[in-house]
């Protein structure tokens, strides 16, 4: 017989899943292919331009189509795992993902291709929030900030392999396949993980079983595309009327879903979100906080366009000069366990502190030398370790107020927050950031572009650090 995790934090906490460590491997290697998925691709864009004879709006939207879907039907997928069984929904995710990696390599033309991006964007919307609830269920608490650090520890795996290894699979052309690769490599990854997941990953859900609140979906998704889609193409598009007619229409689509909730709360029917989570300042707070948060996202915009425009370097040199941010989010968050038996709560205080000095460095770097040197890689890798120490600390701290039987709904909630902060961050950051370069594109504008717009990130997490000390001094309901 299946051996089940009964979906409440005192049987995690006194007769935790034996297999729990191998079944965070698991985890971890279904986490592992979502975030690699946005690196990887960057890489084949050219080649895939050449082979399929692809416009700059269809290369545009091989991003935008896994990105924009996987942001807007997080919460969705999260909310599978409570109603049907976090594991069953994680196999299920993995198998989506995996079939359609294999469309996408073998894809014959640019409109199969970007339909296959679709599915996987659905795929990882699917699976990725049963790694944060499950890892909240099986582990008990003394045990997950250690589990949570090898889960941000992957994240920053992920962006070192995808800005390696999509080169080097391209270069390599492995059994002739060259930008095919960069997807075909999911496919024995996800293979592996599906067969591992069956026989190793316990199966948790609440013990009564919700129902699926489909308006609730359609409203919601709806909402978020009307702000998510816009905002990914507002920059591109120069901001045209329809960007601002489609934030308008989320208000009143955001309206009835709220309406929606709050009736079938009334009603007795189980709603996709509980919108009183939204009340809870210690969930709220750290919600917002981890949004600022991954604003980070626009550095990895802004930064390689400078050294490539700016500075006149190749593009693998200016892929090779973010490496030292990758390491260093990949070394954080296997020091953020010790760092939380020795501080507690106060990592994340230490953590937001290293990220901000460690962009004070980079900004002066920038402003004192012309090129980039080891002040600017040690500053580089400071943030790198900030952000990878704080990051699965704050998803942690956030969940820590959230029931058992609501886990997935919370970490879909997560994921958005992820999601949200990347695309306005970089809508916000890229606009400033271009915007400047418009008016004097000369060498010496890309200096002072570059500045502003770390700047302007600096300011931002000047105000997450500040939020963070009032998330530390709210009162931790259960």
């Amino acid at each position: 017989m299946q051996k089940t995790v009964q979906d409440s934090l005192s049987a995690s906490a006194d007769t935790p899943y034996d297999k729990r460590w191998p079944a965070l491997i698991v985890l971890l290697m279904g986490a592992f292919l979502s975030p690699l998925d946005f690196f990887i691709v960057n890489v084949a864009l050219p080649a895939i331009k050449d082979s399929l004879h692809a416009t700059a709006s269809q290369l545009q939207f091989v991003i935008i189509a896994y990105g924009a879907t996987y942001a807007v039907l997080v919460v969705t997928g999260g909310r599978l795992g409570d109603i049907y069984g976090r594991k069953r929904v994680f196999i299920i995710g993995m198998v989506l993902f995996t079939f359609s990696s294999a469309v996408c390599g073998f894809a014959p033309d640019m409109p199969v291709l970007i339909s296959a991006r679709i599915v996987q964007g659905l795929a990882a919307a699917i699976l990725a929030p049963q790694v944060l609830s499950s890892i909240r269920i099986i582990f008990p608490a003394k045990e997950q900030p250690k589990a949570m650090g090898f889960f941000g520890a992957t994240f920053g795996l992920a962006s070192i392999a995808g800005q390696l290894l999509g080169g080097v699979l391209i270069k390599a052309h492995p059994l002739g396949f060259t930008w095919e690769s960069v997807f075909m490599i999911n496919i024995p990854l996800g293979m592996l993980t599906i067969i591992m997941a069956i026989f190793i990953l316990p199966e948790n859900r609440p013990s009564k079983k919700p129902r699926l609140d489909i308006p609730g979906i359609l409203f919601l998704s709806l909402a978020l595309f009307l702000v998510i889609y816009p905002l990914i193409k507002g920059r591109e598009e120069g901001w045209p009327l329809w960007i601002f007619l489609c934030f308008a229409a989320a208000i009143p689509v955001l309206i009835i879903f709220v309406k929606i909730e709050k009736d079938a709360v009334t009603k007795g029917r189980d709603p996709l979100t509980d919108l009183n989570m939204f009340r809870d300042r210690h969930f709220i707070t750290g919600a917002v906080i981890i949004f600022f948060f991954n604003s980070t996202a626009a550095f990895f915009m802004v930064y390689p366009y400078y050294l490539q425009n700016g500075l006149h370097w190749d593009v693998l040199s200016a892929g090779l000069a973010v490496l030292p941010y990758a390491a260093g989010f990949f070394i954080g968050p296997l020091t953020s366990a010790l760092l939380t038996r020795k501080l507690g709560s106060a990592v994340v205080l230490l953590a937001l502190g290293l990220l901000v000095t460690g962009y004070g460095v980079v900004i002066f770097s920038v402003l004192i030398y012309t090129k980039p040197g080891l002040l600017l890689y040690t500053g580089l890798m400071i943030a790198g370790m900030g952000h990878g120490i704080v990051l699965p600390a704050l998803v942690r701290i956030t969940l820590a107020p959230v029931t058992s039987e609501k886990a997935g709904m919370a970490a879909g909630i997560i994921s958005t927050a992820i999601q949200m902060g990347s695309a306005i961050g970089v809508a916000l950051i890229g606009t400033i950031f271009f915007s400047l370069l418009h008016i004097d594109p000369a060498d010496h504008t890309f200096k002072t572009a570059f500045a502003i717009s770390i700047g302007c990130l600096l300011c931002i997490f000047i105000l997450a650090f500040f939020l963070t000390i009032r998330l530390n001094r709210l009162p931790l309901k259960k």
